[in-house]
């Protein structure tokens, strides 16, 4: 699957924005409800476990602060699908991901509604407004 392609597709299908960052990586702001949207970054990572290539989207939600219920979060994530809680440079994000040999379209694009309804919804609980 050529991730790039995909995402641009995919943003235009939607009436989102596109930004190519590389060959391996690029970007989309996904609208949502309520005049909402969130950024999600998909990008291709070696799974060196599996020895295979998978396909990661995600979306960041705040800087990460001692006050965060981390239960929380992690109650959340026995509720989600594809996605999951994780942080990356002292940053909370939303991440969802797959082997490339495995994903269809249709996957991909429910892992990326998934990924930005999820962060949108924790953002807008954690910090009160639409960071994107």
């Amino acid at each position: 699957m050529d991730l790039v392609q995909f995402m641009q597709d995919y943003a235009k299908q939607i009436g989102g924005q596109f930004s190519e960052y590389d060959k391996e990586k690029s970007i989309i702001v996904v609208p949502l409800s309520e005049g909402r949207f969130q950024t999600i970054i998909g990008r291709y990572k070696d799974s060196q476990l599996f020895n295979k290539t998978m396909i990661v989207v995600s979306s960041k939600i705040c800087q990460y602060k001692d006050s965060h219920n981390l239960a929380a979060l992690l109650e959340e994530n026995s509720n989600l699908h594809y996605a999951k809680f994780s942080m990356v440079d002292d940053y909370l994000k939303v991440e969802a991901s797959g082997f490339v040999d495995q994903l269809t379209e249709d996957m991909l694009k429910e892992m990326i509604v998934e990924v930005a309804e999820v962060a949108d919804n924790w953002e807008q609980r954690l910090t009160g407004v639409d960071v994107h």
